[in-house]
């Protein structure tokens, strides 16, 4: 940096000799001898002050480092888009780019205001009249400059988020050309929802259909949600990113490249800054939220790097380069003897699982399914891979959810005798005959361990030679593609996990296995769904809880059609410096606004 300052010198005259200081900012001084003719000569000194402009350098001033939570991921984003995001990590960053019609409280698990400040229910119970603020600012952040600018319209106003922002994320959710995984999940609960995701061409949906969406702006301020029926699990949906205000105008102009550095325009607490696929991705704070809306955390920007597996971003946890890391199987009883003061255990309710194409032999057949499940030792996978992170489960969905059973009260869970009875009716005894299959698991060698658990289990318990199974591996936004394939092309069997949406049963039983939802096991409808229909639209919580233990049972039962085997729900140990405070979303994104970090601390730890 360059200043300009203002340097005094003075000059003496008094004869024609000139002296020049060279180094020392001291007065010049001028000597002149002036002669008079005819009378004495008088030697006079005057001082004069001379301005110079001169340039110095100055050292420039250092800015404080952002407060920044630095971590890793083993995955690019598959999305950034609300109403195509499926998948954690798509859907953390949502959380926080993008505001939602409600949150939840993170301690109480309350359903708290967000861009809707109130909301009132009819008498009937299926319809919903939200009150929208006004005064959340569209932004638009120049990756290259690092400016937030507010949006404006084509006439120059200035752009706040709307009910009819809300109006068009909804309704455009409900499209079923968007390929969203979650629009068959809001479809089974919003008016006319259902009508345009199931069109017969959804090349040609009538614009009358999608007007007649139940989800519709009053005025900027008012918007109504009608119900296919009343849905007492409804507000807890209404966090869920398939329902945030979307930006029409940015959707329209850049199409599928809307959600990328330098296009993308959002509403949250933070702004995209940087995403290289594949290597990095940087958000930072949107210093044009309202201040009330700014989450109570200090971060001001997130880096995540993307890295080959679990224990290279442990190893640089330990180096301090990251604050929170999952932890090796491998290094865990290490970890604990010398971090236990730098641990935490979530029971974080993601139930993990394998899942069959139900369309593709030899997975076609029920009995096979039933096999593949039985034989699985779920409590020593959990004791000795896993070293106690988790609970067995035999059914679907895990303690805390309503509707949920008993853990240990429905479902087959390992019985290898009916295992191999079931692979015997199939007509494989002691797998004879049986054809060579593929199992597609997600990059990382703690998927690979437990995929060759697997391998183990269906050897020694259905007489499996583990050639027959034929792992691979693909990055998680990969592995969500493919398992969406043509049988053809599809895998056999995958690994995945579910984490909850909100805290009803439907939101496993219904909006994974539902067979109008589901797009990658291939269910075919039946009584099940028959029985799905009226768990979920029934209005006694009793009869609710009633139905959902005899559905699971349908499914994981004796005589279960089994479209996955759940696995274990999981409770695991994270690496976290305690110089990191925060709560763990059960639902939905992690709040990273909510985060703080004591600056000092880490960086006295990164020696800076």
């Amino acid at each position: 940096m360059k200043k300009t300052l203002l340097v005094i010198f003075s000059v003496l005259v008094a004869s024609s000799m000139l002296l020049a200081a060279c180094a020392t900012p001291e007065p010049e001084k001028i000597i002149e001898t002036v002669v008079v003719t005819e009378k004495e000569t008088v030697i006079e000194t005057v001082e004069v002050e001379v301005v110079k402009e001169v340039e110095v350098e100055v050292a420039p001033e250092v800015a404080p480092e952002p407060i920044t939570l630095d971590g890793y991921s083993t995955t690019d984003i598959p999305t950034l888009d609300p109403q195509l995001g499926e998948d954690v990590v798509s859907i953390n960053y949502i959380e926080n780019l993008f505001v939602h019609l409600t949150n939840y409280d993170l301690i109480t698990a309350e359903i708290i205001p967000e861009a809707a400040t109130s909301w009132v229910v009819n008498e009937t119970g299926d319809q919903y009249t939200f009150t929208i603020r006004t005064d959340i600012p569209w932004v638009y952040h120049n990756p290259v400059t690092g400016e937030t600018t507010q949006e404006v319209d084509d006439e120059g106003n200035p752009r706040f988020v709307t009910a009819y922002d809300f109006q068009y994320g909804i309704r455009r959710g409900c499209d079923p050309n968007n390929g969203s995984y979650y629009s068959g999940i809001i479809a089974g609960v919003i008016k006319g929802c259902e009508e345009v995701y199931n069109y017969e061409d959804p090349t040609a949906i009538p614009q009358e259909l999608k007007d007649a969406i139940g989800a519709t702006a009053l005025d900027a301020e008012t918007l109504v949600i009608d119900l296919k029926f009343p849905a007492g699990y409804f507000m807890s949906m209404t966090p869920m990113w398939t329902m945030a205000a979307s930006p029409e105008w940015a959707i329209e102009e850049h199409g599928t490249d809307w959600i990328e550095a330098g296009n993308i325009v959002t509403n949250g607490r933070y702004v995209l800054d940087e995403w290289v696929h594949g290597v990095r991705r940087v958000v930072v704070r949107n210093p044009l939220m309202p201040e009330d809306m700014q989450g109570g955390g200090n971060v001001e920007r997130i880096v995540t790097n993307v890295v080959p597996d679990t224990s290279t971003g442990y190893a640089l946890w330990l180096n301090n380069e990251v604050d929170t890391s999952g932890i090796p199987d491998a290094e865990l009883e290490a970890h604990l003897a010398a971090h236990a003061d730098e641990t935490v255990q979530v029971p974080d309710l993601a139930v993990f699982y394998f899942a069959f194409r139900m369309t593709k032999p030899p997975f076609d057949n029920v009995h096979v399914r039933r096999a593949f499940s039985a034989a699985f030792d779920r409590q020593t996978y959990v004791d000795e891979l896993r070293q106690g992170q988790g609970l067995p489960m035999k059914h679907w969905a895990p303690p805390g959810i309503f509707g949920a059973p008993p853990i240990d009260e429905v479902g087959v869970g390992y019985d290898p005798e009916y295992a191999r009875e079931q692979l015997a009716e199939a007509g494989y005894p002691n797998c004879e005959g049986f054809p060579e299959v593929t199992l597609l698991g997600y990059s990382g060698q703690s998927t690979l361990n437990w995929i060759e658990f697997a391998q183990a289990n269906w050897a020694e318990n259905l007489g499996c030679s583990p050639d027959l199974i034929q792992i691979e591996q693909q990055s998680f936004a990969d592995l969500l593609t493919s398992t969406k394939a043509e049988d053809a092309e599809a895998p056999h069997m995958w690994t995945l996990g579910w984490g909850p949406d909100y805290a009803d049963e439907n939101n496993w039983v219904g909006d994974v296995l539902d067979c109008n939802i589901e797009v990658r096991m291939h269910r075919t409808c039946n009584e099940i769904d028959e029985k799905l229909e009226e768990a979920r639209t029934a209005s006694d919580p009793e009869v609710r809880i009633a139905l959902y233990r005899e559905i699971e049972d349908m499914f994981f039962g004796p005589e279960g059609e089994f479209p996955i085997m759940p696995l274990y729900v999981r409770i695991a140990y994270t690496a976290e410096h305690s110089w990191l405070t925060r709560n763990v979303a059960l639902f939905g994104g992690q709040m990273w606004y909510t985060y703080t970090i004591d600056q000092d601390a880490k960086l006295a730890a990164q020696g800076k």
